[in-house]
């Protein structure tokens, strides 16, 4: 199973590739990376590199390893391809970025695993599930298409739609809820001065981050 992390890129990022607005999420968009050796990773740093001079970002990206959410999920991402107004996938979409490298298969199946987890939290449908081509026409995710025959798409959706079905979808923690665990460990923290006890507390609070989409912090 792949790890969810969470590093969104500042707001000061050149471009504005991070604009700060408000998204009114109505669907998931469904990219690929078009790039066969990119790494999730790479994909994130990509964003902040001084050799970028392109506007274009993405919510999610992930590969047969991890997911990185890079902007936050009530922010607009450029990733449609279709402008700015009110309607546009950019105004109404979280974008996701499947990779391309490493173990395609796994890759896609953690992607289905997302998806699948995003539309259970949002009570959503697979309705709801758009590819960038729905918005821009650009041939985009390009390796569910195969000289116009989508039924690269297809199978995936329906992928999405099993993992819903058959109830494989974990609910992920919350960090708000997280958070209100950690403070109570932190009372536990504080109330003991055995250096054991008080590393285990650290242990078990960054393993709540984790499992909340949180950065770990320091020992």
């Amino acid at each position: 199973m792949y790890m969810y992390l969470v590093d969104h890129i500042p707001k000061s990022t050149p471009h504005n590739r991070r604009p700060g607005l408000l998204i009114e999420d109505q669907w998931i968009t469904v990219h690929n990376t078009a790039n066969p050796s990119s790494t999730a990773r790479n994909e994130r740093h990509w964003l902040t590199s001084e050799r970028n001079d392109v506007t274009a970002s993405f919510h999610i990206v992930i590969d047969d390893k991890e997911a990185i959410e890079c902007i936050p999920l009530n922010e607009v991402a450029w990733h449609a391809g279709d402008g700015s107004g009110k309607d546009s996938g950019n105004r109404t979409s979280i974008g996701i970025e499947i990779c391309e490298s490493g173990n395609y298969d796994v890759t896609l199946d953690n992607a289905a695993h997302l998806v699948a987890s995003m539309l259970v939290e949002r009570s959503w449908s697979v309705a709801q599930l758009r590819r960038h081509y729905d918005w821009s026409g650009k041939n985009c995710p390009r390796l569910m298409n195969d000289k116009g025959d989508w039924s690269g798409w297809t199978a995936f959706v329906a992928s999405v739609a099993a993992k819903m079905d058959e109830g494989e979808v974990i609910e992920v923690l919350k960090p708000e809820d997280a958070n209100t665990i950690i403070l109570f460990l932190s009372a536990a923290y504080m109330s003991t001065n055995v250096p054991e006890a008080r590393k285990e507390f650290n242990r078990l609070a960054n393993e709540l981050r984790k499992a909340s989409g949180q950065p770990p912090e320091p020992n």
